[in-house]
């Protein structure tokens, strides 16, 4: 995984990576990984629990009861709920995004797995969708999974980015290439 010199992201990282080993040594990866998804889409969908995640004036107290309440309500494995009440404690629940984006990382690099962001003028279809991870996946020496967006103002043509790479084959880029090579002939 990518260091970065956030204390933030090194902090997620550090959990992230004690989780993925405490999952990876009970064969919980998977389980743990749609537990995590489901507790990143909460964060995503409501307010409050977002409000109990990012906000600083919650104390550990507060925020280690709620923890608790969400936990016996989703009842997720108990390592997963564990872990929250660890991170709750510890007053680190503002990290939980970036740990559940770093625990994943860590599941997807197990599983042999590399993401790759696609951007596409139109809806690719079955055929299309099959070619592309094929040849990324020649590419990048893994399989990939990829992340689609539309984006009708590239025009045509596609916007790869696995990790730091970005394959930029658009036609609003090439036409953006083609108007700077002319203004420089004339």
């Amino acid at each position: 995984m990518a260091q970065s010199s956030s204390p933030v992201s090194g902090v997620a990282d550090r959990y992230a990576q004690s989780l993925f080993d405490l999952a990876r040594d009970d064969g919980a990866i998977e389980t743990v990984e749609s537990e995590l998804a489901a507790f990143q889409e909460l964060i995503d969908s409501n307010a409050d629990f977002r409000r109990l995640v990012e906000s600083p004036v919650f104390s550990s107290d507060d925020q280690v009861k709620a923890i608790d309440a969400i936990v016996a309500e989703v009842k997720p494995s108990e390592l997963t709920g564990n872990f929250l009440r660890v991170v709750a404690a510890n007053r680190r629940l503002f990290v939980l995004p970036g740990i559940i984006r770093g625990f994943r990382q860590y599941a997807a690099d197990h599983r042999g797995e590399v993401a790759a962001d696609v951007t596409s003028a139109h809806k690719l279809s079955a055929a299309q969708r099959k070619e592309l991870a094929e040849a990324l996946g020649a590419f990048a020496g893994k399989t990939v999974t990829m992340t689609e967006t539309v984006d009708s103002t590239i025009l045509g043509g596609l916007i790869v980015k696995i990790g730091s790479r970005q394959i930029d084959t658009s036609l609003r880029t090439k036409l953006n290439s083609l108007k700077l090579a002319l203004k420089e002939v004339g």
